[in-house]
């Protein structure tokens, strides 16, 4: 759930008063989005809520709001029409500038994911554009009232059925979605773009989807949901939804909030390992040819967990050496070796329970290695191959005297 919800009004595309919420997560946002319901629907639905959750879950602050009309909001629904519910999203990232942060994601569902399609131009700071279920033609929303068309070409208004509720639809409402053209508008987007559709959808037929992703440039992205209405009334649909937005985003957003990362410099012949500042024990390790991997304690000790410990870093240098080691002297060889394995654990144990070890009292550390040779071998192949393990040079370097001779530099 979301950590902290903000519930405030802002003036819309029409000068009416638009009821919206923020969800908000714990600590400062990675970044806003801005959320778009479907047609006659409202922020509150089932889908919008759980989407809003898995994205504050993921550090993503969530502005919902109803469109003119529609739920806590005033107006007419029926002085409404498509072009003002894209006016109500770009009035929205408005307040959502001056107020707070403009948005860098917008997540349109059904009619209001061609509504995103439509606003996103207007919205300069966005840089990626989800659609849930999204006509590639706002037009597409008119079967909804097909048997009351002639009335309302007749009369200029008719009461619908919509959702199991009354509405009415005006004769402008037809006449500006039939003059909506967005292949243009997502042709000329030059956002990051990511469609989901669900192949079974009986209310916007999966064709749409074909047609928005195919009139988009890249980067853009296609994510089927199996088995999903359009609605995505299952919670698991939603929370996928939410999960798939927040990790595709993730290449595209930019969070100020996030602190400065620091990056030690290795030269040639040397390892550099310094605290990159973004957690209490993260470090960077580079070595002098370019390549970097992070290092970490896990949350239990008071880490983040982005990367393997200490001792992970060791085990993996000792058994990366090992295989490395049976790889060479296989080939040397001309064994038929498929492939090596080595899988290492670290222990501290009691000396007294150690035959071998020449400590008498206290722990000595203990390193069990795991050796796995799959290949065509004899069992003498396979026992020289793993007795060549033993002699990988990490490993005499551990066993043997050390000295490590530490300078103090300013």
């Amino acid at each position: 759930m979301a950590k902290e919800t903000e519930r405030f009004t802002f003036p819309g595309a029409l000068g009416e008063e638009l009821a919206a919420r923020l969800d908000k997560p714990e600590g400062a946002p990675k970044a806003y989005a801005l959320f778009a319901h479907c047609f006659t629907c409202t922020k509150d639905i089932f889908a919008a809520s759980r989407i809003a959750e898995g994205l504050t879950d993921a550090g993503i602050a969530v502005l919902r709001f109803d469109f003119t009309g529609l739920g806590a909001s005033d107006g007419e629904f029926a002085n409404t029409n498509f072009s003002s519910n894209v006016g109500d999203l770009i009035a929205a990232a408005n307040h959502m500038r001056e107020k707070l942060d403009a948005p860098q994601i917008i997540i349109g569902h059904s009619l209001g994911g061609a509504a995103v399609l439509a606003a996103a131009s207007d919205i300069p700071e966005t840089r990626a554009v989800a659609t849930i279920g999204a006509p590639a033609d706002p037009a597409h929303v008119a079967h909804n009232f097909k048997s009351s068309r002639a009335e309302i070409e007749a009369n200029g208004v008719a009461e619908v059925q919509l959702v199991g509720r009354p509405f009415h639809i005006k004769k402008q409402f037809l006449e500006d979605i039939e003059g909506q053209k967005l292949e243009r508008k997502i042709a000329s987007l030059k956002k990051a773009l990511l469609v989901f559709h669900s192949p079974i959808d009986a209310t916007v037929g999966v064709e749409n989807a074909g047609m928005i992703f195919q009139a988009a440039k890249h980067p853009k992205s296609f994510v089927s949901l199996d088995n999903a209405d359009h609605l995505l009334s299952k919670r698991a649909d939603a929370v996928y939804v939410a999960e798939v937005i927040a990790a595709w985003a993730g290449r595209y957003i930019v969070n100020e909030n996030a602190p400065a990362t620091i990056t030690p410099k290795a030269v040639a012949g040397t390892v550099a390992v310094g605290e990159t500042g973004t957690g209490k024990f993260t470090n960077m390790v580079v070595t002098g040819a370019g390549h970097s991997i992070s290092a970490d304690e896990p949350p239990s000790v008071g880490g983040d967990d982005t990367g393997p410990t200490p001792y992970d870093l060791l085990l993996a240098a000792l058994g990366a050496c090992k295989s490395m080691t049976m790889r060479m002297y296989a080939d040397r060889k001309g064994y038929k070796l498929d492939r090596a394995e080595v899988r290492l654990s670290h222990d501290k144990i009691h000396a007294e329970d150690c035959e071998q070890c020449e400590t008498a009292a206290g722990k000595v550390d203990q390193i069990k290695a795991e050796i796995m040779i799959t290949g065509d071998l004899t069992e003498d192949e396979r026992q020289k191959i793993f007795e060549i393990a033993e002699r990988c040079p990490v490993h005499k370097t551990i066993t043997s005297e050390i000295r490590i001779e530490a300078e103090l530099k300013s």
